[in-house]
């Protein structure tokens, strides 16, 4: 009996085609960044956010009809997150994706002896969030049939600065949850964890709040790749992990960094 190599199949050139992606605080920042890739990869998406200026912005700025949904969500909230899925489900018909993104910008709290429950809570947001959209998102990424989270974390799981412990703890728990949930929902549902770095965000905001880039030359060289990251870098490896193309690939997570991780620092 003869074995035939399987024959060479195209790339496909819009790998979302037919997909509905739900991204969290896709109003802004890398939020932003990982809905347009969502829809220049042929995708349709949702964008959750609680600001409505930027959920505005982005409607208006795409242009897209149909294909793109604006939901006021404060992923905080399990009856906002039920709320908003509903709307999601309602306009489109489907889930296929959820990205879970939304989460604090100031990782700082005070001293831990000086903080309270509620800023401990605060920096624990972005895992809060996961679990609620996650619980509400996994019945329609169930029906999917190629249904696929991916949980947006930070290099801040690996390398930490003072008074940051109620962020570090959230963004570990992430790449905990990640692999977690994916053995709990596999093979239906896959999930993965992107951990970005420095990525630069200030003109992916809402028109009122933009602002020139102010890095130095010292910014981007002291990163391997030569540059400090932008949101198209962490949406590119988000339409991967949401695709059929990583079918093969759940658990896991993939740090975007420009190779910071991998420097070594020397003393002065």
């Amino acid at each position: 009996m003869s074995v035939s190599v399987p024959a060479i199949t195209p790339w496909p050139a819009r790998p979302l085609e037919g997909h509905v992606v739900l991204v969290t605080g896709g109003g802004a920042g890398v939020g932003r960044g990982i809905a347009q890739a969502v829809l220049g990869a042929g995708g349709s998406v949702a964008i959750a956010d609680r600001d409505p200026d930027a959920l505005a912005a982005c409607l208006a700025e795409w242009q897209l009809g149909e294909r793109a949904l604006a939901v006021r969500m404060d992923v905080s909230d399990g009856d906002s997150v039920a709320a908003g899925m509903a709307q999601v489900l309602a306009h489109f018909g489907r889930l296929d994706g959820l990205v879970n993104n939304a989460g604090i910008a100031d990782p700082h709290l005070p001293p831990l002896d000086a903080a309270s429950w509620e800023d401990w809570q605060r920096g624990l947001s972005s895992l809060h969030g996961a679990f609620w959209c996650s619980r509400a998102a996994l019945p329609a990424l169930r029906a999917s049939g190629h249904g696929a989270v991916v949980n947006i974390a930070s290099t801040r799981a690996h390398q930490s600065e003072p008074h940051s412990e109620g962020y570090a703890a959230a963004k570990g728990g992430l790449l905990a949850f990640s692999h977690a949930l994916a053995l709990s929902e596999g093979p239906t549902v896959r999930v993965n964890a992107i951990t970005p770095g420095w990525i630069e965000t200030a003109n992916w905001q809402a028109p009122s709040r933009r602002a020139t880039p102010a890095h130095r030359a010292i910014d981007h060289a002291q990163h391997p790749a030569g540059r400090v990251g932008v949101p198209q870098d962490i949406g590119a490896l988000a339409v991967f992990l949401l695709s059929p193309l990583s079918g093969f690939i759940t658990g896991q997570e993939f740090i975007a960094d420009g190779g910071m991780s991998r420097k070594m620092h020397y003393a002065d």
